[in-house]
């Protein structure tokens, strides 16, 4: 080992209230005496084993999520951090409701339509994220707070022991981080601040981490320290002003205050939730749009016998490509911020509605064009918001039968390469518009405007069974691509039989406009050429940056969890916490 020393009833529409290392599935066969099973699947070992450790002191999901989110800051950067933001979907096993907290990033008061132009034109698309204008104000702690204040049953302080311990004592690097960094100095971006280049490369500079080194962040530890003692230390003090001040470097200095951090306020709200056959499906109101999306994409597959065309067939396929082009249509034209404009949620789920969305599929050939909707008369322009990845999932069953599928986000790999008091800073204000209005001049529903949040893919779902019970805790990591992968899983699992490792391997496709990507590696030729045989515009892929993670409930009241092959995370169980 190397080291390195370093300092919504409407039609079916409902509003509820108020793995292991090889990827096998990891199963409970039995509960601890008098408690449920408990499980954390997230995208590193080491966040996993300290939600479980949080578990194993009596703690809840939520409790769980908080030390898994300090772990994850730490470990993976490239992907998530306490400088972000993140969306939380909780289900209260004793109350039954199922409710959305939102930690969404806020523009600064002194944000424009046009933050991301000079010279008079839009700024290319990375260097709007490399840039102080990117950074909107973090408000994945202080949603955790409100959170923790509602459901935690541990001290607030003590779920950032093991996060605190890592970066006081080093974690050591993975292959994963490795690969994130020398991507990323490929672009020259991560080297450019003196911060991020002093920590994610050796003395040179330009070398990236190896895979194995020590890493100590004496920093983060003391920024969590911090919030261990009072979660308004992010929003107020040295740690506020030291992002403002990363945030005001050339180039591109951005314009976050004292006082955006200190109007700073998560939001709490019921989760979106909409009927599936005899299941209920559960997400994120707006500025996510994933929870409607998700959600719309199955009912509108509710129209179709997709159990008796399963993953190993085109015909299946097909009808969940053209369920994904309907439904992100209306997505790309309809969902931004409803605290800031009209978001039709309601029509956009009702089951007339997608009924009718449904009919424009036929059995054997591709839609030629897809255009969007008419849920509610609401025509705003449609949003070319770009795609990026940088994203991390969790889903957490505690021991009281309390359930969390949160995703978390920097928004790009690395936010906007910018690092103060050990974070990465987000660069959630690229999810914006780079236009405020389409060229014919209809106003763009996701425009910037001070304090608005960024729309958002984010997919968080929990299923519940037809008694209101758990059943499925799932999302993923991905930008726009997240709503595929995440209804993909539950296609998977609710109408193929597969059982969540299984959905977690299936190819991801992602069919958002006239063109589908699909992975080549994953998916069989045959059905492939079937695919283009009916008019699909395929674009086979090497890869795609999905992290799935899932949690599913037996009949029998065990748990089964499965975990995205494609990055390093891992579905565990209460009973593995003491397994090697």
């Amino acid at each position: 080992m190397k080291t390195l020393i370093t300092p919504v009833m409407m039609a079916g529409l409902v509003l509820s209230a108020g793995c292991s290392d090889t990827k096998t599935d990891s199963t409970a066969s039995q509960s601890t005496q008098g408690q449920s099973p408990a499980m954390v699947a997230a995208a590193d070992p080491r966040a996993v084993r300290a939600g479980l450790e949080v578990i194993s002191k009596g703690g809840t999901a939520i409790d769980a999520a908080i030390a898994v989110q300090s772990v994850l800051g730490l470990v993976e950067p490239q992907s998530s951090g306490i400088a972000g933001g993140a969306f939380l979907i909780y289900l209260d096993a004793e109350s039954g409701d199922v409710t959305m907290y939102d930690g969404r990033e806020t523009a600064p008061a002194a944000a424009t339509p046009k933050l991301f132009y000079g010279d008079g034109k839009r700024l290319p698309y990375i260097k709007g994220i490399a840039s102080g204008r990117s950074t909107g104000v973090p408000g994945a702690i202080a949603m955790l707070n409100l959170a923790h204040s509602d459901h935690g049953k541990l001290e607030w302080g003590s779920n950032f022991d093991a996060a605190i311990k890592l970066g006081d004592e080093g974690f050591v690097v993975t292959p994963a981080l490795n690969r994130s960094i020398t991507r990323t100095a490929k672009y020259g971006l991560l080297n450019q601040q003196k911060a991020t280049r002093d920590y994610f490369f050796q003395a040179d500079g330009e070398t990236p981490l190896e895979a194995g080194t020590l890493r100590l962040n004496a920093p983060y530890a003391a920024t969590l320290r911090a919030i261990a003692q009072d979660y308004r230390s992010l929003y107020s003090g040295d740690i506020a002003q030291s992002i403002i001040d990363a945030t005001r470097e050339e180039p591109r200095p951005g314009g976050l205050t004292m006082a955006d951090f200190a109007d700073y306020k998560p939001r709490k709200r019921p989760a979106l939730c909409s009927g599936y056959k005899e299941m209920t499906i559960c997400g994120s109101q707006p500025p996510s749009s994933g929870g409607v999306a998700v959600q719309a994409i199955m009912r509108i597959l509710e129209n179709f016998d997709l159990s008796s065309h399963g993953h190993d067939t085109a015909q299946g396929w097909h009808y969940f490509i053209e369920a994904s082009r309907l439904a992100y249509a209306d997505r790309d034209e309809f969902v931004a911020d409803d605290a800031f404009i009209d978001v039709p949620i309601k029509a956009m789920l009702n089951k007339e509605y997608l009924g009718s969305r449904a009919q424009l599929v036929s059995a054997d050939k591709a839609m030629q064009t897809v255009s969007v909707g008419d849920p509610a008369g609401f025509k705003p322009g449609k949003d070319y918001t770009p795609d990026s990845p940088g994203t991390s999932h969790m889903s957490i069953v505690d021991t009281y039968g309390n359930a969390v599928a949160m995703t978390t986000t920097v928004e790009s790999g690395f936010g906007s390469q910018r690092m103060a008091s050990g974070m990465i800073l987000n660069n959630q204000l690229t999810d914006f518009s780079f236009e405020p209005v389409t060229a014919q001049g209809n106003p763009i529903a996701n425009a910037v405007a001070p304090g608005k949040r960024p729309r958002s893919s984010m997919s968080p779902t929990l299923v519940l069974d037809k008694d209101g019970e758990f059943l499925i805790a799932t999302g993923s990591p991905g930008g726009n691509s997240i709503i595929a992968y995440t209804a993909k899983t539950l296609v998977g699992m609710l109408e193929w039989g597969l059982t969540p490792q299984q959905s977690a391997d299936l190819p991801n496709v992602i069919a958002r406009g006239n063109t589908v990507k699909m992975e080549n590696a994953k998916m069989p030729e045959p059905i492939i050429k079937a695919l283009m045989d009916m008019g699909h515009d395929i674009s086979l892929s090497g890869g795609e940056h999905s992290g799935i993670h899932i949690i599913r409930r037996l009949p029998d009241g065990s748990l089964i969890g499965g975990a995205d092959p494609r990055r390093e995370g891992v579905a565990l169980l209460l009973t593995d916490l003491g397994a090697p």
